[in-house]
């Protein structure tokens, strides 16, 4: 299998910005189009156009990887909407045994996404709503009815939500059998629309919202012991937590709450359990920078209370902020006091869009992101960005969301090209020798100069003069398909995708493995 990913990289094709490229191997632009896809439109490429991309991809790969594929994206990458396109292209395109049911087994992990998986099926096969979701896959069925039987009651009514396909639909179609007395009685609840509303921070303060007071102050003060309560109460997620520090901050709640805030938000335990995307704590730190409240009723607590106040909660909570994001970085492996590392940025125009059209953070955050934390484990590293030229910019190990946000300000000094080639250019021409290279892009280099060269010829010569044992590590944030370099040759490895479990991957790659590998290892 090495051997046929190599033959097959040498095929030299062109990226969407007409630069020589490698075409990765069937596997490998699966997978890479798949951890790097929020199902939006991207910069250089439709989400309708992705779509039909992995359709086709998903034809001519083996069923079992694309179902591992999927449990890998859900479990490790904690993706949430592209696993459920490839169980249901997997649906509509394998049957004959049962590793359709053993999938959704293990896709399926909250409540709610057994109705986002019926939608997806009903949207991805053309079902009308006459027809809706007749004809459902037997095997997509069989898995969902086991499903049925994981959550409890609360579970259930906390995303019961008035949304296309309901839970009640999804019941009367899947048919579960009840595992016991107790789940017969919550599915019976479901049938009949009886369930208890469940007790969420949403639901508390939606209620709360619909309280008339004839004074502002009462209703500052009203918040304040809701969101008191809420978090006491120990029901507010971790998710929910850093969705909301602003709103907890404006709220002015007690110094005691605050710092159980603080607690919660810096427990390796929650952080590890929590599975958040490092951009998660990257969004929530910005929202405590100066800025107004989310929402008028926060904008309008902030006029009851003094600038020195607000500005301590916000302190105190961007440090959680800190602290939490550098616990999440603890283990990552592979690197000591001798490592010699150059992280490199890629800040080029397509990087400064979106990943989605209803958020704030750019593929270059993420990049920023993921370079940082990869930092703060590094003594021995080099950090820079590259557009129109390259430029290595200081950065102190600590403070990471802090670095991301100093660094994010000097992107335009470097202009907004993609000329990555003048990264190993200049560590060739300077004879500086590295232990590794990284490189965090959307994968889409070009030399906008005309001349000094391509970058898979620079790193060859590299290896060659300067540094043979060298390895490369492209970090792709896009996965459009192509690659600058040659993979798995000349010491170049390919990871894709936004989690901190990249970094799993890169200790892999350093012991041997490789992404696929992890992939072919997941058990359905």
């Amino acid at each position: 299998m090495k051997f046929n990913r190599l033959i097959q990289n040498i095929i030299r094709v062109k990226n969407h910005e007409g630069e020589d490229a490698f075409q990765l191997d069937q596997a490998m632009e699966l997978y890479t189009a798949v951890v790097t896809w929020n199902l939006n439109d991207s910069f250089y490429e439709k989400n309708t156009s992705r779509l039909s991309r992995v359709k086709e991809l998903i034809l001519k790969n083996d069923p079992v990887f694309v179902g591992k594929l999927a449990i890998y994206a859900r479990t490790k990458m904690h993706m949430r909407s592209a696993p459920l396109v490839l169980l249901t292209e997997l649906a509509k395109l394998h049957s004959g045994d049962n590793l359709v049911s053993r999938v959704t087994e293990k896709v399926v992990i909250r409540a709610d996404e057994i109705t986002e998986l019926l939608a997806c099926y009903e949207l991805l096969n053309g079902r009308n709503r006459k027809k809706r979701l007749n004809r459902l896959s037997k095997q997509l069925q069989k898995g969902l009815q086991s499903v049925f039987n994981r959550f409890d009651e609360y579970q259930f009514a906390k995303y019961d939500r008035n949304t296309g396909i309901k839970l009640r639909d999804a019941l009367f179609l899947v048919h579960p059998k009840a595992k016991d007395d107790a789940q017969q009685s919550i599915f019976d609840k479901i049938a009949s629309s009886t369930m208890q509303t469940p007790y969420t921070w949403e639901t508390e303060l939606s209620a709360l919202g619909k309280v008339y007071f004839n004074a502002e102050r009462k209703r500052a003060a009203a918040f304040k012991q809701k969101w008191e309560e809420l978090i006491d109460s120990g029901k507010l997620g971790y998710m929910a937590l850093l969705r909301n520090l602003r709103n907890i901050e404006a709220a002015n709640v007690s110094e005691y709450h605050l710092e159980k805030v603080c607690t919660i938000l810096t427990s390796a335990e929650n952080i590890a359990r929590a599975k958040q995307f490092p951009f998660r704590y990257l969004s929530a730190y910005r929202e405590l920078l100066d800025r107004p409240a989310k929402t008028d009723w926060t904008s309008q607590l902030s006029n009851f209370f003094t600038g020195t106040d607000q500005q301590s909660a916000k302190g105190k909570l961007r440090n959680a902020l800190e602290k939490a994001v550098s616990i999440s970085a603890a283990n990552i492996k592979g690197f000591n006091e001798r490592t010699r590392v150059l992280i490199a940025c890629d800040v080029s125009g397509s990087m400064q869009t979106p990943i989605s059209a209803n958020s704030k953070i750019l593929l270059y955050d993420i990049a920023l992101m993921l370079a940082m934390l990869l930092q703060s484990r590094c003594a021995n590293v080099r950090t820079g960005m590259f557009g129109d030229f390259w430029k290595v910019i200081a950065m102190p190990k600590d403070n990471i969301l802090h670095n991301v946000q100093e660094f994010y300000k000097r992107e335009g000094e470097v202009g907004y090209a993609t000329n990555g080639y003048l990264v190993i250019k200049e560590l060739l021409s300077d004879r500086v020798k590295m232990d590794k290279v990284m490189i965090f892009t959307d994968g889409q280099l070009w030399n906008s100069h005309g001349y000094g060269g391509h970058i898979n010829e620079l790193w060859e010569l590299y290896l060659k003069n300067v540094a043979p044992k060298a390895r490369l590590y492209l970090f792709d944030l896009k996965g459009h398909s192509t690659t600058p370099l040659q993979v798995l040759s000349n010491n170049v490895y390919l990871i894709a995708g936004w989690s901190d479990k990249l970094f799993e991957i890169l200790d892999a790659l350093e012991n041997g493995g490789s992404v696929l590998n992890e992939i072919h290892s997941i058990e359905i």
